[in-house]
Protein backbone atom coordinates (compact mmCIF):
# COMPACT_ATOMS: atom_id res chain seq x y z
CA UNK A 1 0.00 0.00 0.00
CA UNK A 2 1.38 3.50 -1.00
CA UNK A 3 -0.46 6.10 0.73
CA UNK A 4 -0.10 10.16 1.19
CA UNK A 5 -1.26 11.58 5.03
CA UNK A 6 -2.06 14.60 6.07
CA UNK A 7 -2.26 16.50 9.15
CA UNK A 8 -3.21 19.73 10.47
CA UNK A 9 0.13 20.50 12.83
CA UNK A 10 2.29 23.08 11.68
CA UNK A 11 -0.06 24.91 9.03
CA UNK A 12 -0.55 28.62 9.31
CA UNK A 13 -3.67 30.30 10.13
CA UNK A 14 -6.80 29.55 8.34
CA UNK A 15 -10.14 31.77 7.23
CA UNK A 16 -13.42 29.67 6.49
CA UNK A 17 -12.29 29.54 2.52
CA UNK A 18 -8.89 27.97 3.10
CA UNK A 19 -10.51 25.62 5.74
CA UNK A 20 -12.80 24.36 3.40
CA UNK A 21 -9.58 24.10 0.34
CA UNK A 22 -7.82 22.11 3.28
CA UNK A 23 -11.24 19.82 3.92
CA UNK A 24 -10.93 19.33 0.29
CA UNK A 25 -7.72 18.89 0.11
CA UNK A 26 -7.37 15.80 2.95
CA UNK A 27 -10.34 14.53 1.20
CA UNK A 28 -8.13 14.05 -2.04
CA UNK A 29 -5.08 13.26 -0.26
CA UNK A 30 -6.76 10.23 2.30
CA UNK A 31 -7.32 8.31 -1.20
CA UNK A 32 -4.82 5.34 -0.67
CA UNK A 33 -2.93 4.10 -3.77
CA UNK A 34 -1.38 0.08 -4.44
CA UNK A 35 0.48 -0.79 -7.33
CA UNK A 36 1.95 -3.97 -7.43
CA UNK A 37 5.64 -2.92 -8.57
CA UNK A 38 5.07 0.03 -6.11
CA UNK A 39 6.96 -0.62 -2.63
CA UNK A 40 6.46 1.78 0.08
CA UNK A 41 9.48 3.06 2.22
CA UNK A 42 8.46 5.35 4.80
CA UNK A 43 4.88 7.19 5.10
CA UNK A 44 6.77 10.23 6.68
CA UNK A 45 8.89 12.11 4.45
CA UNK A 46 9.77 15.95 3.77
CA UNK A 47 7.10 17.12 1.17
CA UNK A 48 6.95 20.83 1.95
CA UNK A 49 9.23 21.39 -1.22
CA UNK A 50 10.68 19.11 -3.68
CA UNK A 51 14.39 18.76 -1.99
CA UNK A 52 13.28 14.72 -2.09
CA UNK A 53 13.02 14.89 -5.74
CA UNK A 54 15.03 17.13 -7.98
CA UNK A 55 16.71 16.30 -10.41
CA UNK A 56 19.99 16.74 -10.09
CA UNK A 57 19.94 13.86 -6.56
CA UNK A 58 23.06 11.36 -8.08
CA UNK A 59 21.68 9.49 -6.34
CA UNK A 60 18.20 9.00 -4.47
CA UNK A 61 18.68 5.03 -4.87
CA UNK A 62 21.82 2.91 -5.60
CA UNK A 63 21.76 -0.78 -6.04
CA UNK A 64 25.27 -2.16 -4.98
CA UNK A 65 25.28 -6.59 -5.80
CA UNK A 66 22.11 -7.73 -3.79
CA UNK A 67 21.22 -4.56 -1.75
CA UNK A 68 19.78 -1.62 -2.72
CA UNK A 69 19.95 1.75 -0.70
CA UNK A 70 17.69 4.69 -0.66
CA UNK A 71 17.98 8.40 1.08
CA UNK A 72 15.82 11.09 2.11
CA UNK A 73 15.08 13.49 4.31
CA UNK A 74 12.17 12.95 7.00
CA UNK A 75 9.21 14.45 7.98
CA UNK A 76 11.56 16.42 10.84
CA UNK A 77 14.29 17.30 8.28
CA UNK A 78 16.45 14.55 8.96
CA UNK A 79 18.66 12.31 6.88
CA UNK A 80 17.17 9.13 6.31
CA UNK A 81 19.15 5.89 5.18
CA UNK A 82 17.48 2.79 4.11
CA UNK A 83 18.52 -0.86 2.55
CA UNK A 84 16.87 -3.58 1.31
CA UNK A 85 17.77 -6.99 -0.52
CA UNK A 86 16.70 -5.98 -4.44
CA UNK A 87 13.62 -9.19 -4.53
CA UNK A 88 12.65 -7.79 -0.87
CA UNK A 89 9.75 -5.60 -0.35
CA UNK A 90 10.44 -4.86 3.58
CA UNK A 91 13.10 -1.98 3.80
CA UNK A 92 15.99 -1.51 6.99
CA UNK A 93 15.56 1.97 7.65
CA UNK A 94 18.08 4.62 10.14
CA UNK A 95 17.50 7.92 11.42
CA UNK A 96 20.80 9.84 11.21
CA UNK A 97 21.89 12.81 13.26
CA UNK A 98 22.09 14.88 11.07
CA UNK A 99 19.60 17.62 9.72
CA UNK A 100 19.44 19.59 6.18
CA UNK A 101 18.24 22.93 5.89
CA UNK A 102 15.10 21.44 3.85
CA UNK A 103 13.60 25.02 2.67
CA UNK A 104 15.72 25.46 0.70
CA UNK A 105 15.13 22.52 -2.25
CA UNK A 106 19.29 23.47 -3.63
CA UNK A 107 20.37 21.44 -0.55
CA UNK A 108 19.54 17.93 -1.64
CA UNK A 109 21.17 14.13 -1.04
CA UNK A 110 22.82 12.12 -3.03
CA UNK A 111 24.71 8.43 -2.28
CA UNK A 112 26.62 6.07 -3.66
CA UNK A 113 28.04 2.69 -2.86
CA UNK A 114 32.15 1.84 -3.68
CA UNK A 115 33.35 -1.00 -4.87
CA UNK A 116 34.13 -2.47 -1.48
CA UNK A 117 30.43 -1.73 -0.26
CA UNK A 118 31.10 1.51 1.57
CA UNK A 119 28.06 3.89 1.29
CA UNK A 120 28.80 7.22 0.44
CA UNK A 121 27.00 10.28 1.50
CA UNK A 122 26.67 14.19 0.45
CA UNK A 123 24.10 16.64 1.79
CA UNK A 124 22.73 20.16 2.51
CA UNK A 125 24.48 22.36 -0.26
CA UNK A 126 23.72 25.54 -1.84
CA UNK A 127 27.10 27.73 -1.13
CA UNK A 128 28.00 25.57 1.96
CA UNK A 129 30.87 23.75 3.05
CA UNK A 130 31.10 20.35 2.27
CA UNK A 131 28.85 17.80 4.29
CA UNK A 132 30.14 14.19 3.26
CA UNK A 133 30.68 10.98 5.20
CA UNK A 134 31.32 7.53 4.60
CA UNK A 135 29.45 3.65 6.02
CA UNK A 136 30.96 2.53 8.94
CA UNK A 137 31.42 -0.75 7.31
CA UNK A 138 30.61 -2.20 4.13
CA UNK A 139 26.59 -2.33 3.74
CA UNK A 140 26.02 -0.48 6.97
CA UNK A 141 23.41 2.61 7.34
CA UNK A 142 25.86 3.75 10.11
CA UNK A 143 27.83 6.88 9.05
CA UNK A 144 31.54 8.35 10.18
CA UNK A 145 31.15 12.51 9.75
CA UNK A 146 34.20 13.14 7.47
CA UNK A 147 33.00 16.68 6.11
CA UNK A 148 35.88 16.84 4.08
CA UNK A 149 37.48 14.30 1.05
CA UNK A 150 41.16 16.59 0.58
CA UNK A 151 40.28 19.73 1.93
CA UNK A 152 40.83 21.47 -2.14
CA UNK A 153 37.54 23.70 -2.86
CA UNK A 154 35.33 22.55 -0.46
CA UNK A 155 33.97 25.66 0.82
CA UNK A 156 31.24 26.78 -1.34
CA UNK A 157 29.54 23.22 -2.78
CA UNK A 158 26.34 22.94 -4.77
CA UNK A 159 24.88 20.50 -6.80
CA UNK A 160 26.88 16.85 -5.08
CA UNK A 161 26.98 14.29 -7.48
CA UNK A 162 28.37 10.62 -7.31
CA UNK A 163 29.04 8.66 -10.32
CA UNK A 164 30.98 4.92 -9.83
CA UNK A 165 33.63 3.84 -12.55
CA UNK A 166 33.77 -0.11 -13.66
CA UNK A 167 36.42 -1.00 -11.30
CA UNK A 168 34.65 0.47 -7.81
CA UNK A 169 36.20 3.79 -7.99
CA UNK A 170 33.85 6.77 -7.61
CA UNK A 171 34.00 10.56 -8.99
CA UNK A 172 32.42 13.29 -7.37
CA UNK A 173 31.07 16.67 -9.15
CA UNK A 174 29.92 19.41 -7.50
CA UNK A 175 29.73 23.59 -8.29
CA UNK A 176 32.37 25.81 -6.58
CA UNK A 177 31.08 29.09 -6.15
CA UNK A 178 27.36 30.68 -7.04
CA UNK A 179 25.25 30.78 -9.83
CA UNK A 180 26.30 32.55 -13.17
CA UNK A 181 29.49 32.67 -11.36
CA UNK A 182 30.86 28.99 -11.04
CA UNK A 183 33.11 26.39 -11.77
CA UNK A 184 32.93 22.28 -11.84
CA UNK A 185 35.37 20.78 -9.77
CA UNK A 186 35.81 17.44 -10.28
CA UNK A 187 36.91 14.66 -7.53
CA UNK A 188 38.01 10.68 -7.50
CA UNK A 189 37.76 8.02 -4.71
CA UNK A 190 40.75 5.75 -4.99
CA UNK A 191 39.21 2.69 -3.71
CA UNK A 192 42.64 0.92 -3.07
CA UNK A 193 43.80 3.76 -1.54
CA UNK A 194 40.48 5.04 0.38
CA UNK A 195 41.26 8.46 -0.36
CA UNK A 196 39.74 11.08 -2.53
CA UNK A 197 42.07 13.35 -4.62
CA UNK A 198 41.77 16.31 -6.86
CA UNK A 199 41.44 15.14 -10.41
CA UNK A 200 40.32 18.83 -11.41
CA UNK A 201 39.94 21.94 -9.33
CA UNK A 202 38.30 23.55 -12.20
CA UNK A 203 37.41 21.49 -15.06
CA UNK A 204 34.28 23.76 -16.40
CA UNK A 205 35.16 27.57 -16.00
CA UNK A 206 32.84 29.95 -15.84
CA UNK A 207 35.50 32.50 -16.27
CA UNK A 208 33.82 34.52 -13.78
CA UNK A 209 30.66 35.65 -16.30
CA UNK A 210 28.41 32.33 -16.05
CA UNK A 211 28.10 28.68 -14.77
CA UNK A 212 27.57 25.54 -16.18
CA UNK A 213 25.00 23.17 -15.16
CA UNK A 214 26.05 19.80 -16.24
CA UNK A 215 25.09 16.39 -15.60
CA UNK A 216 27.14 13.39 -16.51
CA UNK A 217 27.39 9.29 -17.16
CA UNK A 218 29.80 6.62 -17.33
CA UNK A 219 29.40 3.97 -20.12
CA UNK A 220 29.81 0.57 -19.33
CA UNK A 221 34.17 0.87 -21.01
CA UNK A 222 34.32 3.56 -18.40
CA UNK A 223 34.02 6.18 -20.75
CA UNK A 224 32.68 9.39 -18.75
CA UNK A 225 29.83 11.44 -20.42
CA UNK A 226 29.87 15.33 -19.35
CA UNK A 227 26.80 17.72 -20.92
CA UNK A 228 25.80 20.87 -19.63
CA UNK A 229 24.22 24.37 -20.29
CA UNK A 230 25.58 27.89 -19.82
CA UNK A 231 23.72 30.50 -17.46
CA UNK A 232 24.72 33.85 -17.54
CA UNK A 233 23.21 34.84 -14.02
CA UNK A 234 20.76 33.67 -11.37
CA UNK A 235 17.91 33.97 -13.87
CA UNK A 236 16.74 30.85 -15.05
CA UNK A 237 16.09 32.77 -18.47
CA UNK A 238 19.81 33.36 -18.83
CA UNK A 239 20.17 29.57 -19.87
CA UNK A 240 21.53 29.03 -23.57
CA UNK A 241 23.80 26.53 -25.80
CA UNK A 242 24.07 22.80 -25.09
CA UNK A 243 27.72 21.72 -24.90
CA UNK A 244 29.66 18.25 -24.14
CA UNK A 245 32.94 16.67 -23.33
CA UNK A 246 34.19 12.71 -22.98
CA UNK A 247 36.64 11.49 -20.95
CA UNK A 248 38.01 8.18 -22.07
CA UNK A 249 40.59 7.74 -18.34
CA UNK A 250 37.56 8.04 -15.43
CA UNK A 251 38.25 12.18 -15.78
CA UNK A 252 41.75 13.06 -16.29
CA UNK A 253 41.72 14.21 -19.96
CA UNK A 254 38.84 15.08 -21.56
CA UNK A 255 38.35 15.49 -25.63
CA UNK A 256 35.46 16.91 -27.90
CA UNK A 257 32.90 14.10 -29.69
CA UNK A 258 35.22 13.64 -32.71
CA UNK A 259 38.79 13.03 -30.16
CA UNK A 260 39.95 17.01 -30.34
CA UNK A 261 41.65 17.17 -27.06
CA UNK A 262 40.65 19.82 -24.50
CA UNK A 263 42.73 22.53 -23.10
CA UNK A 264 41.42 22.51 -19.14
CA UNK A 265 39.89 24.13 -17.97
CA UNK A 266 37.17 24.30 -20.76
CA UNK A 267 35.19 27.55 -21.03
CA UNK A 268 32.60 28.82 -23.37
CA UNK A 269 35.39 29.61 -26.28
CA UNK A 270 36.78 26.22 -26.18
CA UNK A 271 33.49 23.80 -25.49
CA UNK A 272 32.02 21.69 -27.93
CA UNK A 273 28.35 23.29 -28.82
CA UNK A 274 25.56 20.90 -29.94
CA UNK A 275 23.16 23.02 -30.02
CA UNK A 276 22.92 26.32 -30.22
CA UNK A 277 19.79 27.34 -27.65
CA UNK A 278 19.67 31.50 -27.42
CA UNK A 279 18.82 33.08 -23.91
CA UNK A 280 15.22 33.10 -23.45
CA UNK A 281 14.41 29.93 -25.06
CA UNK A 282 12.35 28.20 -21.80
CA UNK A 283 15.73 25.88 -21.25
CA UNK A 284 15.87 24.15 -18.44
CA UNK A 285 19.15 24.07 -16.14
CA UNK A 286 20.44 21.15 -15.86
CA UNK A 287 20.77 18.37 -18.69
CA UNK A 288 20.35 14.31 -18.72
CA UNK A 289 22.64 12.05 -20.08
CA UNK A 290 23.05 8.29 -20.40
CA UNK A 291 25.35 6.55 -22.96
CA UNK A 292 26.43 3.16 -23.91
CA UNK A 293 29.35 3.96 -25.37
CA UNK A 294 31.37 7.02 -27.18
CA UNK A 295 29.22 5.28 -30.40
CA UNK A 296 26.08 6.07 -28.75
CA UNK A 297 25.37 8.94 -26.51
CA UNK A 298 21.56 10.43 -25.59
CA UNK A 299 21.29 13.75 -24.03
CA UNK A 300 17.85 15.19 -22.83
CA UNK A 301 16.52 18.34 -21.82
CA UNK A 302 13.83 21.04 -22.74
CA UNK A 303 13.42 24.01 -24.30
CA UNK A 304 11.43 26.02 -26.97
CA UNK A 305 12.86 25.40 -30.58
CA UNK A 306 12.37 27.36 -33.39
CA UNK A 307 10.13 25.39 -35.13
CA UNK A 308 8.31 24.87 -31.34
CA UNK A 309 5.02 26.71 -29.92
CA UNK A 310 5.61 25.46 -26.51
CA UNK A 311 8.34 24.09 -24.40
CA UNK A 312 8.78 20.89 -25.96
CA UNK A 313 11.34 17.40 -24.40
CA UNK A 314 14.33 17.57 -26.72
CA UNK A 315 16.68 14.23 -27.09
CA UNK A 316 20.05 14.86 -28.71
CA UNK A 317 21.77 12.12 -29.80
CA UNK A 318 25.16 11.00 -31.05
CA UNK A 319 25.01 7.36 -32.98
CA UNK A 320 28.19 6.69 -34.48
CA UNK A 321 29.37 9.86 -34.52
CA UNK A 322 26.53 11.89 -35.94
CA UNK A 323 24.60 14.43 -33.81
CA UNK A 324 20.62 15.18 -34.26
CA UNK A 325 17.88 16.58 -32.45
CA UNK A 326 14.84 15.56 -32.04
CA UNK A 327 11.70 17.34 -31.05
CA UNK A 328 9.56 16.06 -28.79
CA UNK A 329 5.98 16.25 -30.29
CA UNK A 330 3.64 14.99 -27.44
CA UNK A 331 3.69 18.61 -25.27
CA UNK A 332 0.67 21.06 -26.24
CA UNK A 333 0.57 23.42 -23.12
CA UNK A 334 2.83 26.58 -22.93
CA UNK A 335 5.00 27.97 -20.15
CA UNK A 336 7.57 30.86 -19.53
CA UNK A 337 10.96 30.79 -17.45
CA UNK A 338 12.28 33.18 -15.28
CA UNK A 339 13.52 34.23 -12.29
CA UNK A 340 15.65 32.79 -9.75
CA UNK A 341 15.54 30.05 -6.60
CA UNK A 342 13.63 26.64 -7.18
CA UNK A 343 10.63 27.53 -9.94
CA UNK A 344 6.94 25.85 -9.77
CA UNK A 345 7.26 24.46 -13.26
CA UNK A 346 4.80 22.55 -14.81
CA UNK A 347 6.68 19.57 -15.93
CA UNK A 348 10.09 17.97 -14.72
CA UNK A 349 13.31 18.14 -15.99
CA UNK A 350 14.07 14.85 -17.85
CA UNK A 351 16.00 11.82 -17.16
CA UNK A 352 17.02 9.68 -20.07
CA UNK A 353 17.76 5.85 -20.73
CA UNK A 354 18.54 3.41 -23.48
CA UNK A 355 19.55 0.11 -24.32
CA UNK A 356 20.97 -2.22 -26.98
CA UNK A 357 18.70 -4.75 -28.39
CA UNK A 358 18.96 -6.27 -31.92
CA UNK A 359 21.35 -3.74 -33.08
CA UNK A 360 19.05 -1.14 -32.27
CA UNK A 361 19.18 1.51 -30.11
CA UNK A 362 15.97 1.89 -27.88
CA UNK A 363 15.65 5.38 -26.17
CA UNK A 364 13.04 6.72 -23.14
CA UNK A 365 12.56 10.16 -21.88
CA UNK A 366 10.68 9.77 -18.54
CA UNK A 367 9.25 12.89 -17.07
CA UNK A 368 5.83 14.38 -15.35
CA UNK A 369 3.52 16.91 -17.06
CA UNK A 370 0.71 18.71 -15.28
CA UNK A 371 -1.13 17.99 -18.54
CA UNK A 372 -0.65 14.37 -18.03
CA UNK A 373 -2.09 14.25 -14.28
CA UNK A 374 1.30 14.93 -12.95
CA UNK A 375 1.98 11.04 -13.33
CA UNK A 376 5.93 9.13 -14.14
CA UNK A 377 5.66 9.37 -17.49
CA UNK A 378 7.69 7.45 -20.14
CA UNK A 379 8.41 8.74 -23.87
CA UNK A 380 9.86 6.31 -26.38
CA UNK A 381 10.98 7.21 -29.47
CA UNK A 382 12.15 5.02 -32.37
CA UNK A 383 15.10 6.98 -34.11
CA UNK A 384 14.51 5.79 -37.85
CA UNK A 385 10.93 7.69 -37.16
CA UNK A 386 11.71 10.17 -34.76
CA UNK A 387 8.32 12.07 -35.30
CA UNK A 388 6.19 9.83 -33.16
CA UNK A 389 6.47 9.08 -30.05
CA UNK A 390 4.86 6.24 -27.36
CA UNK A 391 3.89 7.22 -24.44
CA UNK A 392 3.41 5.44 -21.28
CA UNK A 393 2.23 5.84 -17.77
CA UNK A 394 4.27 4.12 -15.34
CA UNK A 395 1.99 4.64 -12.54
CA UNK A 396 -1.30 6.21 -11.75
CA UNK A 397 -0.11 9.11 -9.28
CA UNK A 398 -0.14 12.55 -9.08
CA UNK A 399 3.05 13.32 -8.01
CA UNK A 400 2.86 16.73 -7.68
CA UNK A 401 6.56 18.67 -8.35
CA UNK A 402 8.06 15.83 -8.48
CA UNK A 403 10.97 14.65 -10.86
CA UNK A 404 12.42 11.62 -11.91
CA UNK A 405 15.43 10.14 -9.68
CA UNK A 406 16.49 6.35 -10.74
CA UNK A 407 18.75 3.67 -9.54
CA UNK A 408 21.72 4.18 -12.56
CA UNK A 409 23.10 0.73 -11.13
CA UNK A 410 19.83 -1.26 -11.45
CA UNK A 411 18.99 0.16 -15.00
CA UNK A 412 22.88 -0.29 -16.01
CA UNK A 413 23.26 -3.52 -14.85
CA UNK A 414 19.52 -5.39 -15.89
CA UNK A 415 17.39 -3.09 -17.43
CA UNK A 416 15.32 -2.19 -14.72
CA UNK A 417 13.84 1.53 -14.29
CA UNK A 418 14.10 2.24 -10.43
CA UNK A 419 12.48 5.25 -9.58
CA UNK A 420 12.21 6.79 -6.31
CA UNK A 421 8.52 8.39 -5.98
CA UNK A 422 6.78 11.01 -3.53
CA UNK A 423 4.43 13.71 -3.99
CA UNK A 424 6.06 16.82 -3.20
CA UNK A 425 5.02 20.28 -3.01
CA UNK A 426 7.24 23.44 -4.79
CA UNK A 427 6.46 27.31 -4.04
CA UNK A 428 7.91 29.63 -6.52
CA UNK A 429 11.55 31.24 -6.30
CA UNK A 430 12.56 29.32 -3.56
CA UNK A 431 9.43 29.25 -1.42
CA UNK A 432 7.66 26.25 0.65
CA UNK A 433 4.04 25.12 1.25
CA UNK A 434 3.21 23.81 4.64
CA UNK A 435 1.93 20.62 3.88
CA UNK A 436 2.19 17.35 5.91
CA UNK A 437 4.71 14.55 5.44
CA UNK A 438 3.98 11.94 2.20
CA UNK A 439 4.83 8.63 1.60
CA UNK A 440 8.04 7.89 0.02
CA UNK A 441 7.95 4.50 -2.72
CA UNK A 442 10.20 2.68 -5.06
CA UNK A 443 8.69 1.96 -8.56
CA UNK A 444 10.63 -0.67 -10.44
CA UNK A 445 9.30 -1.33 -14.12
CA UNK A 446 10.53 -2.54 -17.36
CA UNK A 447 9.89 -0.58 -19.73
CA UNK A 448 8.47 -1.60 -23.32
Amino acid sequence: MWSKKVELRNLPPMNTKSAYLLITLIAFFSVSYSQRNIDTVTTSAWSSNSINTVIFRKNALYTFKDTQFIAYYNSNGYLELGKRFIHSKQWTLATTPFKGHVTDAHNSISIIVDGEGYLHVSWDHHGHSLHYARSKAPFSLGLELLNTMDGVLEKTVTYPEFYSLPKGDLLFLYRDGFSGNGSVVLKRYLLKEKRWTTVHQNLIDGEGKRSAYWQANVDRFGGVHLSWVWRESADVSSNHDLCYAYSPDGGFNWQHSKGQPYKIPINEQTAELLVHIPEKSELINQTSLFALSKQAVFIAGYWKGEKDSVPQYQLVTNVSGVWKTISGTFRKTDFSLSGVGTKQIPISRPQVVAISRNDRYHVWIIFRDQAYGNRPMAAFVNLKDPKHWKLQSLAHLDLGYWEPCLDPALWSEKGVLSLFLQHTEQADNEGIKLVAETSVGVLSVKLR
